[in-house]
């Protein structure tokens, strides 16, 4: 995520001034933000926070824009009670910091998280989103979790990816083609290896002139110039998983 050009791993962007629809809830060990549709639905979606964490009001905006589009949101926190990154943190402990946060190890929270979905909300059909951190998660769950329909990863750090690309589930992979924390040759080798290994339906799609974080954390009103690519990623994530789940 860092690098020694740029030892920033992420800007927080523009943060959102948003209360949120849903509500928090308790399940098991772990904390959730919880948004359901007005009408019944038997679709969900586990949404992964990226380093600031669950409670960061802009990924409370993509779950609550997910409920709008007629899914259970789900945004558990996947640090399980561990502090989130602040922006005003030391960059330079940011390393140690994300050693103690292994995306790739989120497996027991997801089967609490999915074992809720099913018998508390009653989700048959339930997919995943992740942004940044979050998007290597979803990378890592798209390999290893057969209960999942599909996924997108949202600008997910690919130096965090486990070098294996034989997806079980649809995976939609959407980055920029700014990104100040994933090398376009980054994105470049893994459409490659994923064209080499992977049998399932995916996609990988970047958009122009876009930074990192710009699906979640741009606010259209602030960024006119970049309206049009913020409207279609969020578009194309849920046109995506409104067409594998």
């Amino acid at each position: 995520m860092a690098n020694e050009a740029n030892p920033c791993p992420c800007d927080i962007g523009d943060k959102f001034v948003y209360e949120g629809c849903g509500q928090e809830v308790q399940v098991e060990h772990i904390k959730a933000y919880v948004c359901k549709p007005s009408g019944k639905s038997d679709k969900a979606v586990i949404v992964i926070h990226d380093i600031f964490g669950w409670q960061l009001p802009n990924t409370r905006y993509m779950a609550d824009l997910l409920t709008a589009n007629g899914y259970i949101a789900i945004c558990p926190d996947f640090f399980v009670g561990q502090e989130a990154w602040k922006p005003s943190n030391d960059w330079a402990s940011f390393d140690d910091w994300r050693k103690t946060r292994d995306c790739n190890k989120i497996d027991k929270e997801v089967d609490v998280i999915l074992k809720y979905l099913k018998e508390q909300c009653g989700a048959k059909k339930i997919g995943v989103v992740g942004f940044c951190w979050g998007g290597a998660a979803v990378h890592h769950l798209m390999l290893k979790n057969p209960h999942l329909r599909a996924g997108v990863s949202v600008y997910g750090v690919i130096s965090l990816f486990e070098d294996a690309y034989s997806l079980l589930h649809p995976t939609f992979f959407i980055f920029a083609e700014k990104d100040d924390y994933i090398p376009l040759e980054q994105v470049t080798l893994l459409e490659q290896k994923l064209k080499e290994n992977c049998k399932v339906e995916h996609e990988v799609k970047i958009y122009p002139g876009q930074t990192h974080g710009f699906v979640h954390r741009k606010r259209e009103d602030i960024n006119p110039q970049d309206k049009p690519y913020i409207e279609q990623g969020r578009k194309d994530m849920i046109n995506w998983l409104n067409k594998y789940i």
